[in-house]
C-alpha cells in the first residue's frame, strides 16, 4: 500500500473513531429513544393515525381485519398505563421462565470461577499463529454465559497479546470485536436464543396463535456467522488495527499471562 492511499485510509479510521467517541452512553441512548417513542406517540395519536391488518382475534382465535388507533402515551391515561403495566410486562414475558433458569446456572459458573478459568485455560494454551482467531472466537462464544465476556475475555485478550509480545490494545480490540461482533452467533444456544425466540412468538401471534418459535429456530444461521465473524475480526485486527497501532514498546517486562491452578483444571 502506497503512503497516499495508507494516509487516506488513516484518515477515514481516525475520522470514524472520533464521531464515534461522540455518540452518547448506551443508556442516555435507550433513555432518548424512549422519549422519542413517547413524544411519536402523542403526535400520531393527535393526527388519528391508525393501521389496518390480517390478524389473529385472541377470543375467537380466527384470522380477521384489524384496525389499530395509536394510543398516547402523554396523555394520563397512557402514563398511568406505563406505570401500572411494569410488572405485568416484565412477567408475561413468555421467555422470562428459560432466561432466569438459564441465567442461575450462568450465574453459578460464573461467580465459582468456571467459565473465567475455561476461558483463561483455552486462550492461553493457543499456538502462536491462532491467537487472534482464538481470541475472536472465544469472545464470540462467551455470549453463552451472556455479558460474562466483556468482564473476563476483553481484559484477558489485552494480556495474552502482551503474553506474545503483541500490542495489548490489538488483543483487547479482537476480544471486544468477538464479544460485541459476534454476540448473537454461537456453536451453541445461548441465553439470548430463548429471550428472541419468545419475542418472535409473541410477534407471530399477530398473525398466528398457534405459532411456537424454537429458541433452535436460529441455530444453524448462529453456527455459519461463528465462522464470518473469526475470518473478519482476524483480518481486521491482523491487517488494520495492529499496524495501525505500530510496534509496542512495553515500559516494564512482559509478564505471560498467568496460568490456572490445579483446582481450576479439576472443576
Amino acid at each position: 500500500m502506497d503512503q497516499t492511499k495508507q494516509s487516506k485510509s488513516l484518515r477515514f479510521l481516525n475520522f470514524i473513531e472520533e464521531k464515534g467517541n461522540r455518540l452518547p452512553h448506551p443508556v442516555s441512548i435507550f433513555v432518548l429513544f424512549t422519549f422519542i417513542v413517547i413524544v411519536l406517540s402523542h403526535i400520531f395519536y393527535l393526527m388519528g393515525t391508525s393501521v389496518t391488518f390480517e390478524g389473529v382475534n385472541q377470543e375467537t382465535m380466527e384470522t380477521e381485519t384489524q384496525t389499530v388507533k395509536i394510543v398516547s402515551l402523554l396523555v394520563p391515561e397512557g402514563i398511568a398505563y406505563m406505570f401500572s403495566n411494569v410488572v405485568s410486562n416484565f412477567t408475561s414475558f413468555v421467555a422470562l421462565g428459560p432466561v432466569l433458569v438459564a441465567m442461575l446456572g450462568v450465574g453459578v459458573a460464573e461467580k465459582t470461577g468456571y467459565i473465567g478459568a475455561l476461558m483463561t485455560n483455552t486462550v492461553t494454551k493457543a499456538p502462536k499463529k491462532l491467537v487472534t482467531p482464538i481470541v475472536v472466537l472465544i469472545g464470540v462464544l462467551s455470549n453463552v454465559a451472556a455479558s460474562v465476556g466483556y468482564v473476563v475475555l476483553v481484559p484477558l485478550g489485552a494480556i495474552i497479546f502482551l503474553g506474545f509480545k503483541r500490542h495489548p490494545l490489538a488483543g483487547l480490540s479482537a476480544a471486544f470485536a468477538g464479544v460485541a461482533g459476534g454476540y448473537s452467533a454461537n456453536f451453541f444456544l445461548g441465553t439470548n436464543d430463548p429471550i428472541l425466540s419468545g419475542m418472535t412468538t409473541e410477534a407471530s401471534h399477530i398473525l398466528d396463535a398457534e405459532y411456537i418459535v424454537n429458541p433452535t429456530d436460529n441455530w444453524f444461521f448462529m453456527f455459519a456467522s461463528t465462522f464470518l465473524i473469526v475470518l473478519i475480526g482476524t483480518i481486521v485486527t491482523d491487517k488494520i488495527v495492529e499496524p495501525r497501532l505500530g510496534k509496542f514498546v512495553p515500559n516494564e517486562p512482559i509478564e505471560y499471562p498467568h496460568t490456572i491452578t490445579g483446582i481450576e483444571k479439576k472443576g
